[in-house]
This record gives structure tokens, sequence and C-alpha cells, in this order.
């Protein structure tokens, strides 16, 4: 998650919103990491997650991925956990909870669906704190650079 926080670090850097990936292999070796990119790109599929994923994919030779694991600071969406469970990904441990769009348990919780053909191991929280305040920090900076814009406007 530290380096997953970096990455993240990172985004903000570069005015996208501060989420970090990685894809770690079954010996816990990086084999993707990710940032978002949509705004760069142009393109809503850039997310952290789905970034990390293509690049271990890519590295592992496999669009599936039953032994890895994507730790992510910011609790997945829905299209980040749709590709997830097309690459059958063993555990997604993520950090922060997303109460817009989080599918793991904040605005769904896929567990629940039985019939889907695949379930991830899902783990919460992994400091769960200090993801939440590197999102908090970014938007509320994020909105202070607009006021300031307003009025100087």
């Amino acid at each position: 998650m530290e380096i997953a926080l970096q990455l993240a670090d990172w985004a903000a850097y570069w005015g996208e919103v501060p989420v970090g990936a990685v894809v770690l292999d079954a010996q816990r070796r990086i084999i993707g990491m990710g940032v978002n990119q949509t705004i760069y790109h142009h393109d809503p599929t850039q997310h952290a997650e789905l970034v990390a994923l293509r690049q271990a994919c890519a590295f592992m030779g496999n669009y599936r991925l039953p032994a890895a694991q994507l730790i992510v600071t910011l609790e997945p969406c829905m299209m980040c956990m749709g590709a997830a469970l097309h690459a059958r990904l063993g555990r997604i441990v993520y950090g922060a909870t997303d109460p817009k769009t989080g599918v793991c348990e904040s605005v769904l919780e896929q567990q629940q669906y039985q019939s889907l053909n695949h379930h991830t191991e899902i783990v919460a929280g992994v400091l769960h704190e200090r993801c939440g305040e590197q999102l908090r920090n970014f938007f509320r900076q994020r909105r202070a650079d607009r006021k300031q814009q307003t009025n100087n406007g």
C-alpha cells in the first residue's frame, strides 16, 4: 500500500485524482503499477486499477491473474471490479472506501451476487486513514484553487 500511496501522489501532482494501484504476483513481486490518467488521456477507462492490470497482464502474457492481488488506495468502482473479475484476480486490497462509486462494500457489494462466475477476495481498510486523507487533501486544494480563480476572475 505504501507504493500505491506514492503512486497516488504522482497522480495528484499531474492533476489527476490521487489513486495508485499495484499488482503483485504470487511471490509478492510487482508486476503492474498504475495511477489515474483519465484527464491526461481523455479516457474514462484510465483508472489506476486498469492501468496496473493492463501492465500486469502484458507482463505475465495472460489476461487471467488468479494468483495475483491488486493493491489500490481507493475502493474500486464497477468498471475496475469488472476487469478484476474477468482477470480472475485472486485478491483486492484497498484503503479508503468510496461512498459514491465503490462496489466492494459502499454502493454495491460484489460478494452478494452469487451468480457471478468468479469471486475475488476483498481486504478493506488497509491504511484507510492515510488513503482517505490523501484524497480529502486533494479535493480540498482543488476547491480552494477554484475559489481563488473565481475571486480573481
